[in-house]
């Protein structure tokens, strides 16, 4: 989850590790700290808690030149935030970052004897004791003997005394790329980090070990063979990771949905249909399954939820929807004929990792649906769908959600398709109901003052709930999560339905309740859900269809999302639950990008 970045070469590299780390600092940001190979052969450390700006300005005294460093923003999980367990580390002759969980790093300070060398509570400085315990000049075999001990997950950039100017790298599980070019050689967790220098990059294999130098880059197995990387190119470029004048990366990103599916959905239509020809999935992987499992964590999750709900109707067949870290430990019901459809936005998310092993392990066939090209995930499956949202900077999804949507309605038209469910003029009209509900979302984004009014009556209230039936109510699972994590609001949702059976008890005066009543079989049944809360004092945010016809006094308030087909509301809803979330964040002051105790790529446990 933290931010890592190295760079050695012929540029001043404090300036490359705080301006990268100031890209990275999404995935991390409870302290940051810099590791800078002086020109007389020093390593210095700078290291301060809090964001990447308070570094910055720690670092402005420095003197001196360094062509070689290190940089590391944090995201806590042993320890404190403490300067002493800011990274990088320093243990003798060797000055390290870290991302990831050493599981055994206590049984490795026993077997070490480090109890007196250490000055941190990290599982990281752990490692770096081990591996000046164990390193006898030559770095690669050093490193190979490190991962041997090592349990969890990690990647580690590393700078040895004695070898200046070189940097060294290794990763299992969590993400490090890596590119070379004729201003030195790079390596970060994530993309963004490198996009103004290269648009070539490989990721790092895993259990291989990455040689950085100035001018050249070298790719090693376990076994000391040297390999050839994978290369390949960013298909974005960097005004895609900057905010472009928005005051916030969340958004701009609200605003690039609509273009996002436009960029996931039709590069995959032939003669108005959903094809995958171009993307390696066959059309029996999805005719001959007799059962779907979705597996995923949080916002890919609850994509994973309307799929659901609008798979199992339509195709006829169970579909199960897990949490990737409850399914890893399970014992899931699934076997040859069934098809797991892995959600994960960064292609890395541990959980979802094991699941996809774990998925694979028991026979049946698995489909990714991610948004990074050469991610772990999308190398393990046996197929995978890529997204096309480009990068998502705020911690907050927003466009992954709407994308991985669009994905998971174009396979399930697919499927309905090919399984005889669907004739091509069914399919296709299917299809144009997804195109339809494209400008909806851009209609909803042009009534954001709409929302943002309408937010004055959360900012100020502990606890807010949302409701809907069938598909409405998996809508409001994410609007529920988003309010949470970015405006500390405690919200929850409830099938419109189970008020009655406890929950209507936590609903008191003037307390708010979204209720979402698109879906027309319920529209009535919804409508008396709403009238138990009103009953009860609440204050009811409607949102509906233009066309519905709500009696006076239903609602306090309501917003009408265009008049498209029940199926495809999930699009000009998404954004409205979005811009509450966002409006009500903005109206308490807090960090919209950055809530606290989150970072956004889950690489550990």
């Amino acid at each position: 989850m933290c931010g890592i970045i190295g760079y050695t070469g012929p540029l001043d590299s404090k300036k490359i590790l705080l301006d990268g780390l100031s890209q990275l600092e999404y995935r991390g940001y409870d302290s940051a700290g810099i590791a800078l190979f002086m020109e007389n052969s020093h390593t210095r450390l700078i290291r301060h808690t809090g964001k990447v700006s308070n570094l910055k300005e720690e670092c402005k005294g420095i003197t001196g030149v360094s062509h070689c460093g290190l940089g590391h923003t944090r995201w806590a999980t042993h320890g404190g935030v403490t300067t002493e367990n800011t990274h990088p580390h320093r243990a003798g002759r060797i000055t390290l970052v870290h991302n990831g969980i050493i599981e055994n790093y206590h049984q490795l300070t026993v077997d070490f004897h480090l109890e007196g060398k250490l000055r941190s509570e990290t599982d990281s400085e752990v490692a770096a004791w081990v591996l000046e315990s164990i390193y006898q000049g030559d770095p690669v075999e050093a490193i190979s003997k490190l991962a041997a001990y090592l349990k969890g997950s990690f990647s580690f950039c590393v700078m040895f005394e004695d070898h200046p100017g070189d940097i060294y790298a290794i990763r299992n599980v969590s993400p490090l790329v890596v590119a070379y070019t004729r201003s030195g050689s790079f390596v970060a967790s994530d993309l963004t980090a490198l996009i103004p220098y290269t648009r070539q990059y490989f990721v790092v294999p895993e259990n291989h070990i990455v040689k950085l130098t100035s001018y050249k880059v070298h790719l090693y197995n376990l076994k000391h063979q040297e390999e050839v990387p994978e290369l390949m190119e960013v298909n974005w470029n960097m005004d895609a990771a900057m905010k472009n004048g928005f005051p916030h990366f969340m958004l701009k990103e609200i605003h690039e949905q609509p273009e996002a599916l436009k960029n996931t959905i039709l590069p995959r239509l032939v003669k108005g249909l959903p094809d995958f020809g171009d993307d390696g999935i066959p059309d029996t992987v999805l005719k001959q399954c007799s059962q779907v499992h979705i597996v995923a964590c949080g916002t890919a999750m609850h994509a994973g939820m309307v799929a659901r709900a609008l798979m199992e109707p339509l195709l006829r067949i169970p579909v199960t929807v897990s949490i990737a870290s409850e399914f890893r430990y399970d014992t899931p019901l699934i076997d040859s004929k069934t098809l797991v459809i892995i959600i994960s936005q960064s292609g890395e998310t541990i959980d979802t990792l094991a699941a996809l092993r774990l998925a694979k392990a028991c026979g049946a066939a698995t489909l990714s649906v991610v948004n990074v090209k050469g991610s772990t995930i999308a190398r393990e499956s046996d197929y995978v769908l890529y997204t096309h949202a480009g990068p998502e900077i705020a911690v907050a999804s927003t466009k992954a959600y709407s994308v991985q949507l669009a994905a998971l309605y174009m396979v399930c038209c697919r499927m309905a398709f090919v399984r005889g469910n669907y004739d091509r003029e069914e399919a296709g009209d299917f299809i144009k109901q997804l195109l339809d509900a494209i400008p909806a979302m851009e209609a909803m984004i042009e009534k954001r003052d709409e929302v943002k009014a309408l937010v004055t009556h959360l900012i100020n209230k502990p606890d807010a709930f949302f409701i809907g039936r069938g598909l409405d109510y998996a809508f409001s699972l994410e609007g529920a999560l988003k309010l949470k994590e970015i405006s500390y609001i405690h919200a929850d949702a409830y099938a419109a339905g189970e008020l009655k059976h406890g929950t209507i008890a936590l609903i008191t005066d003037q307390v708010p309740v979204i209720a979402i009543a698109t879906q027309e079989k319920i529209f009535s049944k919804t409508v008396s859900n709403i009238r138990e809360v009103k009953a009860r004092g609440a204050f009811v945010i409607l949102l509906t269809k233009e066309k519905s016809k709500i009696e006076p006094g239903i609602a306090d308030v309501q917003i009408n999302i265009p008049d498209i087909g029940d199926r495809f509301t999930v699009f000009p809803i998404a954004v409205v639950l979005q811009l509450i979330a966002y409006y009500a964040s903005v109206g308490k002051d807090l960090d919209v990008d950055q809530p606290r105790n989150l970072a956004k790529s889950v690489t550990v446990e």
